[in-house]
């Protein structure tokens, strides 16, 4: 923490300091499972941060309660381990409060999709500066192995040891439903294409949403190696990027093209089709970030993995600050003790 004050100190005087991912790496072990996908996503959190040029001391990990909300722990900066789903709302405070702080949140999918729902649709709706990383292992791994709201429809847990009767959210949906401005898919065995996703999420002005496959070698090992592993990656994950076709497959012999507003796979080594017919991706396109957004979890497409949506539009914490400008520009600097005293006031003795 001293540290923190001394560069801040520093700053006002001196160069801004260049930091190594080491420099944004505590002093705390850190303690997750052997094996755990958390590993990957701190680790490349700490390797893009060096190139943002935000001194330490700005900066803030706000966290729920999960495995994910160790988190701050092992972040040098300024963090705030808070309450189950509370994350966002203690956030969002936070960067009204300070605006000139950059402000992450780090969630799981119980904490950020369950009890934190309400208050996760309404920050990407305001869209608030705060960047928002989600780490989706489909299982409650904390509380050891209850189903959670991003768990597939029949699962079996020590909570439904009949099959889970939910249908699961999709977090990429539900955050484009909530008018999100910036959407985003990335897996935690894919080192570099993390940082590039994290790196866009962190420049974007508004409400970032990361959505993270994690794995829980523990309590739900596997759920993701359809889209991860080796063998089976390049013909189950579509890799969006903007303005390029939709092309997977180990050989790049398939894409993806609307049939109307449906997306189908076709190949592209029977000459029917050719990389011409497929769907280009614009991840300014609202209606085409949902329908890549609702291929998610239909098992004759492949995974979306990428940036959806990334949108600019005006943030709810810049547009408070001038409404308070103008509110004093027209009325003048208020009065604590005489907002307090006015009105009807009674004094007990």
């Amino acid at each position: 923490m001293s540290q923190l004050v001394d560069e801040a100190i520093k700053s006002v005087t001196s160069e801004p300091v260049k930091y190594s991912s080491k420099d944004f790496q505590s002093d705390q072990d850190v303690r997750w499972c052997p094996g755990c996908g958390d590993y990957s996503i701190l680790a490349q959190t700490q390797r893009i941060l060096p190139d943002l040029g935000v001194p330490r001391h700005k900066m803030v990990f706000v966290s729920g309660i999960g495995c994910s909300s160790r988190f701050p722990y092992y972040m040098k900066t300024y963090g705030f381990h808070s309450i189950h789903g509370r994350a966002t709302a203690i956030a969002s405070g936070l960067k009204l409060a300070r605006p000139d702080l950059t402000v992450w949140v780090v969630t799981g999918d119980g904490d950020g999709m369950s009890i934190g729902g309400n208050h996760f649709i309404h920050l990407l709706r305001r869209n608030i500066d705060i960047k928002v990383l989600l780490f989706n292992n489909q299982i409650y791994g904390l509380t050891k192995g209850q189903y959670s709201p991003t768990s597939e429809k029949g699962k079996i847990t020590k909570s439904t040891p009949f099959g889970s009767l939910d249908y699961p959210f999709n977090p990429a949906a539900l955050a484009l439903g909530s008018s999100a401005s910036f959407v985003a898919r990335t897996l935690d065995r894919d080192p570099k294409h993390m940082q590039a996703v994290l790196k866009r999420a962190a420049e974007h002005k508004g409400t970032s949403f990361v959505e993270i496959y994690q794995n829980c070698n523990v309590f739900n090992d596997g759920a993701f190696f359809r889209f991860t592993e080796k063998d089976t990656k390049d013909d189950n994950v579509v890799f969006i990027e903007h303005g390029k076709p939709l092309v997977f497959g180990k050989e790049h012999n398939k894409g993806i093209r609307l049939n109307g507003f449906t997306p189908e796979v076709v190949s592209l080594a029977d000459g029917k089709y050719s990389v011409n017919d497929l769907l280009v991706h614009n991840e300014t396109d609202t209606t085409l970030s949902f329908i890549l957004a609702d291929m998610t979890y239909k098992s004759h497409l492949p995974r979306p993995v990428g940036i959806f949506l990334a949108n600019d539009r005006p943030c709810y914490d810049e547009e408070m600050t001038k409404q308070i400008e103008t509110a004093r520009q027209k009325r003048g600097d208020g009065d604590m003790k005489k907002l307090l005293n006015s009105g009807e006031t009674w004094v007990i003795n």
